[in-house]
């Protein structure tokens, strides 16, 4: 038990340090009314959707920190400036920028080189689509279930100016019992999820019998399932198989779109799940997480049957 202590400690003392900079980092913009000209940039975007446009300046933010945008949705809504309902849909938003990140510092550097032109772009398109996917749920959805709210929470805050010396000390009040709660909560589920794979919860998950059904050549069952386990690792694998023309594009593709299928839940209650119940609470953040993942799983089943009945 002590050796998953100090592997939780090992894995969340970073998460925990880029959420206390973007909790309160954004906290400091917010009191010193940076984030209402932020914005501004979002306008485009925000004006075919119902959302608030205080939401706007979370989505700015996501660009560079998920975590610190959804940090800046909970004070909004702590703040009575948005609902949960708007909440929900504003952090299924913020996620949305990361698959720029991830275009810029993994599809590119990582998944192109190693599969190559055509599965890497296949890949990468999928990658983009269930963004497009994502961003047009939001709109759909806030269309369909919000009403325009206009509030403005950083008016609430900006009425006078203040000094930097100020605005850090707002900041660490405003938030500093959200950052506990954020930290009781992120190490206990992440202990769980560590406790769960030491015993060996993740590997009684097997594959097989699902790639045999789908037709793939025996030789990917193992990259097929590294990749649940390690995406990087069974693209790595992945790769070889297909310069060597051990296996086709056509059947690559396949085994991507098992292989994202079954790694996404994974992930997502390995990684995501302790983080969005440490800054939503275990209602919201449950039901964010198993939206978003149900969305991009979604799509890559539609993907997959694009592969095996048309193309």
């Amino acid at each position: 038990m002590f050796s998953i202590l100090i592997d939780v400690l090992d894995f969340a003392i970073p998460v925990l340090i880029m959420i206390f900079v973007g909790l309160f980092g954004t906290g400091i913009l917010i009191e010193l009314g940076l984030m209402q000209k932020l914005s501004r940039f979002a306008s485009p975007l925000f004006k075919y959707t119902n959302l608030p446009d205080t939401c706007a300046s979370a989505f700015i933010v996501a660009m560079g920190s998920t975590v610190a945008a959804n940090s800046m949705v909970v004070n909004f809504r702590d703040g009575k400036c948005i609902n949960e309902r708007e909440t929900m849909i504003c952090a299924l938003l913020n996620s949305t920028p990361a698959y720029i990140r991830g275009i810029i510092t993994y599809q590119i550097p990582i998944v192109l080189p190693a599969l190559g032109a055509v599965v890497g772009g296949f890949y990468v398109m999928v990658f983009i689509i269930t963004a497009i996917v994502k961003i047009s749920t939001v709109v759909i959805l806030s269309r369909l279930f919000l009403t325009k709210n206009h509030c403005i929470f950083e008016e609430e805050i900006t009425e006078k100016k203040i000094t930097l010396k100020e605005a850090v000390k707002g900041s660490l009040e405003r938030n500093r019992k959200l950052f506990i709660k954020i930290v009781v909560i992120y190490l206990g589920m992440t202990t769980l999820v560590f406790y769960l794979r030491d015993i060996g919860a993740f590997e009684a998950f097997s594959v097989l019998p699902v790639a045999e059904v789908f037709g793939v050549p025996a030789e990917s069952i193992v990259p097929l399932t590294s990749y649940v386990a390690s995406p990087i690792l069974g693209i790595s694998l992945l790769g070889p198989m297909i310069s060597s023309n051990s296996i086709s594009y056509h059947q690559a593709m396949i085994v991507l779109m098992l292989g994202s299928m079954f790694m996404l839940p994974l992930f997502s209650f390995r990684s995501l799940l302790p983080r969005y119940i440490s800054i939503f609470g275990p209602r919201i953040g449950l039901r964010i997480v198993a939206f978003s993942t149900s969305l991009s799983i979604l799509v890559r089943f539609c993907v997959l049957l694009i592969l095996l009945f048309v193309i």
